[in-house]
């Protein structure tokens, strides 16, 4: 099995992949789950097992207001900082990159999508 922490690392590459072929350099940081574009988060994600089935969440910051952000600490650390895809000038088409980066995962997990 992939396991808790290989799963999240699959995630984490499936976004960085996604944002790499746009040109962004992107990387994960082993003490903070998600994925960052120079220091600033784009995408969270959490993962939780109970009683054998898995509850997973995914957050890839497209269009969305980041106002609010600079108000909390985001995922528990002040002062982090955080961007959007359209923030980095990659477009904000949130079918497009869902449906790029559903893909992605599914490669790497060795899944298909069927249509319909």
């Amino acid at each position: 099995g992939v396991g808790i922490r290989g799963l999240v690392s699959i995630i984490e590459q499936a976004i960085i992949d996604l944002l790499g072929a746009r040109g962004i350099e992107a990387q994960a940081r082993p003490d903070a789950p998600g994925v960052y574009v120079d220091g600033r988060k784009i995408a969270s994600l959490g993962l939780r097992v109970r009683r054998g089935f898995t509850y997973h969440g995914l957050a890839l910051n497209v269009s969305n207001d980041l106002e609010p952000f600079r108000r909390i600490n985001p995922c528990g650390h002040a002062g982090l900082e955080v961007t959007s895809t359209r923030q980095l000038g990659i477009g904000d088409d949130t079918d497009l990159l869902a449906q790029e980066l559903s893909q992605r995962l599914a490669d790497a997990l060795g899944l298909h999508i069927s249509d319909g």
